[in-house]
């Protein structure tokens, strides 16, 4: 858990901004990501803002795994 604060204090208000949009859009309809072949993950972009989400779908909701932003390369962020 402490990688994921420390990680998300890192993040610009921009940055928090965009991530968020993104996670509402994938509570209202959790089926906008694409399968990962073999797993239970779904694999959700939103170019227009510059965001990657992994996320799986438990029964009562969505629950993300990591979240790479395309914006900044190389950059993983994990929440456990």
């Amino acid at each position: 858990m402490e990688p994921a604060l420390s990680q998300l204090e890192k993040l610009t208000a921009a940055e928090t901004h965009r991530l968020d949009r993104a996670i509402v859009a994938i509570s209202v309809n959790p089926e906008l990501g694409t399968s990962v072949p073999e797993t239970l993950l779904r694999d959700y972009v939103d170019d227009v803002d510059g965001v990657r989400v992994i996320y799986y779908v438990p029964a009562l909701r969505p629950t993300v795994v990591s979240d790479e932003r395309t914006f900044s390369a190389g950059q993983t962020f994990a929440w456990s």
